[in-house]
């Protein structure tokens, strides 16, 4: 592909990609995009502050941090330890009340949104998606489990253009993802899937009995005081599962403490410790050591694909490596993430949460502010 071709492929990817976000919610107007999710009532539990000293935190370390994030296009970030807010900023354009797309990291709600439907008894992990997929009872596809599309090792068909352009064009997102072939056996390869993870629409819809968006903000969202977080729709009107949310830094943050305390909130469990454990605890899959459940890890082992989330040439030409991702940041230590480096970290030694949300930019180029800036905040800045 010569030069020219290359930059002007590349202008038409990113055209392609802002234009799908417009049709999932994040620019509104179309038929299908939830409600403002202002409305859905003020926050039942406003964030408790503290100084950083009181936190165990080093102020000037956590400033230095922030410096770095501002210099970094980030329009927020936030420090929580304890589940105490040790540390709110907020550059350029950012606003606390302000919602702003956080792309893939939407496929870390949609890990737990299956994680609540498991623990309901609706299904099961080991389940085969064909159960609630039609489509794919008689073909290959058959024997894709649950927990295939959640580690990304389904063996769904993936190409960059297919992954980037053609779902991104599709007016039915889920459909187009449910009619692609199988290209794999499950679990002979691992592939940063977008199409297959939308599939997981078609799943929790059929199996909860209710619209994802619905499902969502009645046992996620409303439950944790996420006033200012929604799901995004397709122009089909299918929530997206694979990306399409739009939140702020405090909310992103309530996400991030309920994954630090097992999956409970002011004493009600919203999903089992269990499931916490098995989507964040361990690699989902020996092919990827950096894998949960639609979480990164920060664990040793060959990785694959470790920026396919958060930069769009990883995700085009994913290579392995050896991990950790963030090589004297704890083992424990594991992310949700999107593109641009939209992040949520969550460290359960330190007990500390960090979240940053900034600019889209499908290819970062530095000075950014990705999970090993922010793990900083745990390896400079906690004192004890």
């Amino acid at each position: 592909m010569s030069g020219r071709t290359n930059r002007l492929f590349g202008a038409a990817l990113t055209a392609a990609l802002l234009t799908g976000a417009c049709s999932t919610g994040l620019g509104g107007g179309d038929a299908g995009t939830p409600a403002d999710p202002a409305t859905r009532g003020a926050d039942p539990s406003p964030w408790e502050t503290t100084a950083p000293a009181a936190a165990g935190l080093d102020a000037a370390k956590l400033e230095n941090v922030a410096a770095v994030a501002k210099k970094g296009k980030s329009d927020c970030l936030a420090v929580a330890r304890d589940g105490k807010l040790a540390g709110e900023w907020y550059f350029a354009e950012g606003r606390r009340e302000k919602a702003q797309p956080v792309w893939s990291a939407t496929k870390s709600f949609t890990s737990v949104l299956v994680g609540i439907a498991q623990d309901d008894g609706a299904l099961s992990l080991d389940d085969r998606a064909s159960k609630w997929i039609d489509e794919w009872k008689g073909t290959p596809a058959e024997e894709v489990t649950v927990r295939d599309l959640l580690s990304n090792v389904s063996g769904r068909e993936w190409s960059f253009q297919t992954d980037y352009r053609r779902l991104l064009r599709s007016r039915d997102r889920t459909k187009f993802a449910i009619g692609l072939k199988q290209q794999h056996e499950p679990g002979e390869v691992w592939v940063y899937n977008n199409s297959a993870i939308q599939t997981l629409q078609r799943v929790l819809q059929e199996a909860t009995g209710k619209d994802v968006t619905r499902f969502a903000e009645e046992r996620l969202f409303d439950p944790l005081g996420m006033s200012r977080t929604a799901m995004g729709t397709d122009r089909a009107g299918n929530t997206q599962t694979f990306m399409g949310i739009t939140s702020t830094c405090r909310d992103m943050a309530r996400f991030g403490q309920l994954m630090l305390q097992n999956g409970k909130w002011q004493g009600r469990q919203i999903v089992s410790a269990a499931y916490v454990e098995a989507a964040t605890g361990r690699p989902s899959t020996k092919l990827n050591a950096a894998y949960g459940y639609l979480w990164w890890l920060n664990r040793p082992g060959t990785i694959r694909g470790p920026v396919a989330a958060t930069d769009l040439g990883g995700a085009r030409a994913p290579e392995a490596a050896r991990g950790p991702m963030v090589p004297g940041a704890p083992p424990r230590m594991y992310w949700a993430l999107g593109l641009g480096n939209q992040l949520i970290q969550i460290d359960p030694g330190t007990r500390t949460v960090v979240v940053r949300l900034g600019k889209t930019e499908p290819r970062p180029k530095p000075p950014t502010f990705g999970p090993a800036e922010a793990s900083k905040v745990v390896t400079d800045a906690v004192i004890r």
